[in-house]
């Protein structure tokens, strides 16, 4: 006699199932480009139909931008500086996350950077939104006080600094040209600081 044995199988909803799927491109997002990640390659990775994945996303469209979405979230989340510590100190842990996500993200996050200036006005949109969320956590305050008074200029300053540690992270990944990681980040860290020391008095 054969004896089978049932195993419990969870019935997921449809936005479980699509979150999944998102997770699922998200991670095939970080070895390879937005350009060739496709419906075809996420139904293969997935082991589902194409006609299936059309379910969850309307077209080819539709499933880049829902995962870059997810992606943009992901790089808010896994930056996010501590709740507690010295101002530098929470900076520093940010900086560092954000080179780790670019080091272990690199392709998606290139391309990602490119879309954005590339006339997509949607992934623009994400674009921008994820930078708003690094740049304006900047001035927020706690218990330990604000590494940055948020003023017009200050606010203005650190959108060019959160530009500035764009470039020079992806340019350092393309020709690291003998500078080490830990001066990259310093380069990072000290830069901000050293930037609104130098605005004009009021």
């Amino acid at each position: 006699m054969t004896t089978r044995t049932a195993t419990s199988r969870t019935r997921l909803s449809k936005e479980e199932r699509r979150s999944q799927l998102l997770d699922l491109g998200v991670r095939l997002l970080s070895t390879r480009s937005l350009d060739e990640l496709s419906i075809d390659l996420l139904a293969e990775e997935a082991g589902i139909s194409r006609g299936l994945l059309y379910h969850y996303f309307g077209n080819k469209h539709d499933f880049h931008e829902a995962v870059v979405r997810r992606a943009a979230d992901d790089l808010i989340a896994q930056t996010a500086p501590p709740v507690e510590g010295e101002p530098l100190h929470r900076l520093l842990v940010s900086m560092t996350a954000y080179l780790d996500y670019v080091d272990a993200n690199e392709p998606g996050y290139r391309s990602l950077v490119k879309a954005a200036s590339g006339g997509n006005d949607t992934l623009r949109e994400i674009y921008d939104e994820a930078r708003a969320a690094l740049t304006d956590r900047i001035f927020r305050e706690d218990a330990q006080g604000t590494l940055i008074s948020e003023t017009p200029h200050t606010r203005l300053l650190v959108r060019g600094w959160a530009a500035m540690a764009e470039e020079l992270v992806l340019g350092w990944k393309a020709d690291p040209q003998g500078v080490t990681r830990d001066e990259v980040l310093e380069m990072l860290v000290v830069s901000l600081p050293a930037l609104v020391a130098a605005l004009p008095s009021d």
